[in-house]
């Protein structure tokens, strides 16, 4: 009985943890559709943060983009300043690109 018990609470505690864990691991998530105002480049090629004008709140919002293929179109010049982007990102204090792509497509 006594160690049906015990199970029984360490059991319960871990799925409790667990819980806790997984509610702070997710960041939450936003998305915008806007203009680009400004494209920076890191030198290393790695990285760059694309300045959007949200056009519902009309406020500026920096996002960090990191993926290899957006980079490759910033570039080849195929996304530049004035190009109407829809993108979701991640709010974790450097708001980290999931999605960036122009809203007519490319």
């Amino acid at each position: 009985m006594k160690i049906k018990f015990s199970t029984l609470i360490v059991t319960a505690v871990l799925g409790l943890s667990g819980a806790a864990f997984t509610a702070n691991a997710f960041a939450e998530e936003g998305k915008l559709v806007g203009p680009i105002t400004k494209i920076t480049m890191a030198a290393d090629g790695k990285s760059a943060t694309a300045v959007l004008k949200d056009t519902k709140a009309g406020t500026p919002v920096t996002i960090t983009i990191t993926d290899d293929l957006t980079l490759d179109k910033f570039k080849d010049k195929r996304i530049v300043e004035g190009d109407e982007i829809r993108a979701r990102y991640e709010k974790d204090g450097k708001n980290t690109s999931k999605s960036f792509k122009k809203t007519a497509g490319c």
